[in-house]
């Protein structure tokens, strides 16, 4: 009786919105980390070349926000509470090096 009830409750789709820094320094770099983070959950992306924010719309019963950090470190960029390990920084392009402190936009 009761069943139908919990089952709706349990399906309810919630939509969440993050925030967070991630290192990067050109107009490539964006592309990458906005498709790396374009997992399934994942409704709208956009990260600012200028601030270093990236903003993500996501469903929570689809993806976690740890699932979005990670896919962007995977990527080889840095974020505030995740580093990107050598061996997938080490992938980025020359002009997307971003650890040596030079910028190239």
């Amino acid at each position: 009786m009761f069943s139908p009830l919990v089952q709706a409750q349990n399906s309810v789709q919630k939509i969440d919105t993050t925030q967070f820094r991630v290192e990067g320094v050109c107009d490539m770099c964006k592309s990458r980390i906005e498709n790396a983070t374009l997992v399934k959950g994942v409704k709208f992306v956009e990260w600012d070349t200028q601030s270093r924010i990236i903003t993500v719309i996501y469903r929570t019963d689809k993806v976690t926000e740890a699932d979005i950090y990670k896919a962007v470190v995977e990527s080889g960029h840095d974020t505030e509470s995740l580093k990107a390990t050598e061996q997938d920084y080490d992938k980025l392009p020359d002009c997307c090096a971003y650890r040596d402190g030079v910028e190239t936009h």
